[in-house]
């Protein structure tokens, strides 16, 4: 009963939102049929998010397959769902009440501090209570409390994380309905402070002009899928047509290949961005039962792609600036002493494109491009220094995003003072 609580709803992103819109309708007495339909629209615009999501990571994982081949690169990549589900195996028992009972902390918070921020990005609460457990067992606790250490700061971390983007989203979004909630919040942060010294008089990303026989990159889906276009081609032309076709591709041409993937690439992006407006019109009316009855003026705190909409240029240069802040960074690891982290393709992308809308925000389109490099730049360093800390759990991956390697480290080196 505990491992289905945990995994499959309190784990599963659209259920976890959807039992909340349910609850906040019902708080609200609205009739059955506006509960039942307001619930699974939010649901369902949460699953139109996931599979946005899956496609975007499908082809990500064959643009990754491409590039190691091509320039021959090993070392740890780190991938969060990878590194969680290894800690949950070793580490379960812990995980778990870590994660329940962070979520009670992050309600009674909300209630009685300034900080209204309900996290409802569930997936990455059971990531960072899997590094929380592996981290506090490691540095000699166990029992009741390990349990009510991880809860209070994971607890903790669910109102500040959104609480110090707040100003920044409530620019980029104009209303101040929802907030972000997401484990890279630091490296979000770093951009909007970057764009903010950069970007004097710089213009947002969104009002480019562009020649009038060039009016179709108005289209931001139009502008990803020609990007990408570019990128598969040169990555496919690279690693080789035997290779491409023989192991990538299935035995499909490798133009025809690079093309229809980074057509999909662009498609992947529409949906997200669907999903995330169907998600946001129901999530947020129905919140209001809960901020009007449990939590007063409280916010959801979503996931990060909820911010896309508001900047879909700076979505793929903020993905392209920390990539290449990625690269650039694997030629310091040796000089350093640390493991090399190679960059991973999902990271870079969701937590770089996000990093571009805040640097956007603050400081237009250098922002976007300064401020996501900084953001490449802390998540691929600070995976590799969280690795010395998280005992043997794993040698071939990590947690990738900005704040599990902040907590982690912090946490690890100070376990080690008393251990």
């Amino acid at each position: 009963m505990l491992s289905f609580i945990i995994n499959d709803v309190l784990g599963t992103p659209a259920i976890l939102v959807g039992l909340f819109s349910f609850c906040g309708l019902l708080l609200q007495k609205k009739s059955f049929s506006d509960t039942i339909s307001g619930t699974l629209k939010t649901i369902m615009g949460f699953l139109i998010l996931i599979a946005g999501a899956g496609v975007i990571a499908t082809t990500l994982t064959s643009f990754s397959e491409l590039f190691i081949h091509s320039f021959n690169i090993q070392g740890v990549v780190p991938n969060n769902d990878v590194v969680a589900a290894l800690a949950q195996k070793n580490f379960g028992p812990a995980a778990a009440m870590i994660m329940i009972f962070g979520m009670l902390v992050n309600i009674i918070l909300a209630r009685i501090t300034p900080l209204k921020y309900i996290f409802l990005t569930g997936h990455h609460t059971l990531y960072m209570a899997a590094m929380l457990s592996v981290i506090l067992t490691t540095g000699g606790l166990s029992g009741g409390v390990l349990v009510t250490l991880g809860a209070i700061i994971l607890g903790a971390l669910m109102v500040i994380s959104p609480a110090m983007l707040q100003p920044f989203t409530r620019k980029i979004t104009g209303s101040d309905d929802f907030a972000l909630g997401h484990f890279g919040s630091t490296g979000y942060l770093c951009a909007a402070l970057v764009g903010k010294i950069v970007g004097k008089n710089s213009r947002s990303t969104e009002e480019f002009n562009v020649p009038k026989y060039l009016k179709f990159l108005h289209d931001s889906s139009i502008a990803i899928a020609l990007t990408m276009t570019i990128l598969f081609i040169i990555l496919v032309l690279v690693a080789g047509k035997n290779f491409t076709e023989s192991e990538v591709s299935g035995g499909q041409n490798y133009i025809i290949f690079a093309i229809i993937q980074a057509i999909t690439f662009a498609a992947g992006v529409y949906i997200i961005l669907a999903g995330v407006r169907m998600v946001i019109a129901e999530i947020v009316p129905a919140f209001k039962g809960i901020a009007d009855k449990v939590v007063k003026d409280a916010k959801p705190a979503l996931d990060c792609p909820t911010v896309f909409p508001f900047a879909p240029n700076a979505v793929i240069i903020g993905f392209l600036s920390s990539f290449c802040a990625g690269l650039i960074s694997m030629f310091f690891f040796p000089l350093l002493g640390l493991s090399i982290i190679v960059p991973g393709l999902v990271p870079h992308f969701f937590t770089g494109a996000t990093a571009g809308v805040y640097g956007n925000s603050t400081g237009g389109w250098r922002g976007a491009i300064i401020g996501a490099f900084a953001n490449g730049l802390i998540i691929s360093f600070l995976p590799a220094i969280l690795l010395s800390v998280l005992g043997n759990l794993s040698a071939s991956t990590t947690f990738g995003d900005a704040d599990f390697g902040i907590v982690g480290i912090a946490l690890g080196k100070f376990m080690m003072l008393f251990h």
